[in-house]
């Protein structure tokens, strides 16, 4: 019995064997998407990445064997991201840069019937530009909440009209354009690229920097203060770690009042600011005043005698007795001598 094998001519030989050649030599091999690529925008792309890379277009079965005839290993895992119309792309420069290169290069697009929709498409709640029509029942016929507000169209609720990874029909399609959707980018797409034995898929390599570089200094703030939580002493947080425990070793002695060269004002503070407070505890002890010589007082004088009050008959009868001298007090009261001047002119 003879086997035939299948006739395969030498240009698709000498492509094969051109494609295995790069593949190893290669340090970076890239899967590019080149569907819906208009040529013109392809040129373009071509120009701009002359220096940096070179892309080789072929069928994807020929793709498909040169992956398999590759000495690097692992290479072949490239094969599930050889989707749309796939070409190569062979570089020496970081894949996250020349993603970005690509990326930047790229203008937005709307939606084809047929497409994967590359993220969730949603419709925002909120008024739109159509006036009052047949919108109304191309929404309703979604699923999507709709009513009419000061002449135009509001959607009440948020509507996803495509699942990522979800083909677009014709209907959806439509409506994503007239919606003014653009969720699709024209340009080159690079899905995945091979770099030292790992994949990195479109995913990985679509990197927003500003949030990156954010989350590299949160996480690196995050580890800062978990080290110096767990007095975990880093080339980067020694000088804290001495400065903490001077400031600690500052405040034991001040609390134990041990003197030192650094502590000895503060310590002469605190005990006057505790002198001045006991002191003003304390209440200050009275002050014994001398009494004031002063000249004895007279009784003063009754200006007006006082009334005088009736005597009875009796009282009257004893100041009569007694203002009359008696007889024999008179007798006996010796008389008056007379002055000797007085004698002798009478002799």
């Amino acid at each position: 019995m003879i086997n035939y094998k299948p006739h395969v001519s030498e240009v698709k030989e000498a492509t094969v064997k051109q494609l295995v050649k790069q593949l190893d030599e290669a340090p970076i091999i890239g899967i590019l998407n080149m569907e819906s690529l208009p040529a013109k925008n392809l040129a373009r792309m071509r120009k701009s990445l002359r220096d940096k890379v070179e892309i080789v277009m072929a069928k994807r079965r020929l793709i498909k064997i040169a992956l398999g005839k590759s000495k690097k290993q692992g290479i072949d895992q490239l094969d599930p991201y050889l989707t749309g119309m796939p070409a190569l792309l062979f570089t020496k420069d970081n894949p996250f840069t020349l993603f970005k290169i690509i990326k930047k290069n790229q203008s937005p697009a709307p939606i084809k019937a047929g497409q994967e929709a590359p993220k969730d498409l949603v419709i925002p709640a909120g008024p739109t530009q159509f006036p009052p029509g047949p919108i109304i029942g191309e929404l309703g016929g979604m699923g999507i909440k709709a009513g009419i507000q000061d002449g135009k169209v509001v959607i009440k609720e948020d509507a996803t009209i495509l699942k990522e990874g979800e083909l677009a029909d014709v209907e959806k399609a439509g409506f994503c354009a007239k919606m003014g959707m653009e969720p699709m980018r024209i340009g080159l797409t690079l899905t995945a690229v091979f770099e030292n034995g790992e994949i990195l898929t479109s995913k990985v390599l679509d990197i927003d920097e500003d949030k990156f570089m954010q989350d590299i200094a949160t996480a690196a703030s995050q580890a800062s203060n978990l080290a110096y939580e767990i007095m975990y002493t880093t080339s980067d947080n020694i000088i804290m770690f001495i400065q903490k425990a001077h400031v600690e070793a500052e405040n034991l002695s001040y609390e134990a009042e041990v003197l030192t060269d650094s502590n000895t004002s503060r310590l002469l503070a605190k005990a006057d600011a505790q002198a001045a407070t006991l002191k003003s505890k304390v209440p200050d002890a009275p002050v014994k005043e001398k009494p004031k010589e002063t000249p004895e007082e007279k009784p003063a004088e009754p200006t007006e005698k006082p009334a005088e009050e009736p005597k009875t008959e009796q009282e009257e009868k004893k100041e009569e007795t007694k203002e009359e001298p008696k007889a024999e007090e008179v007798a006996e009261k010796p008389a008056e001598t007379e002055p000797e001047g007085e004698k002798s002119e009478s002799q």
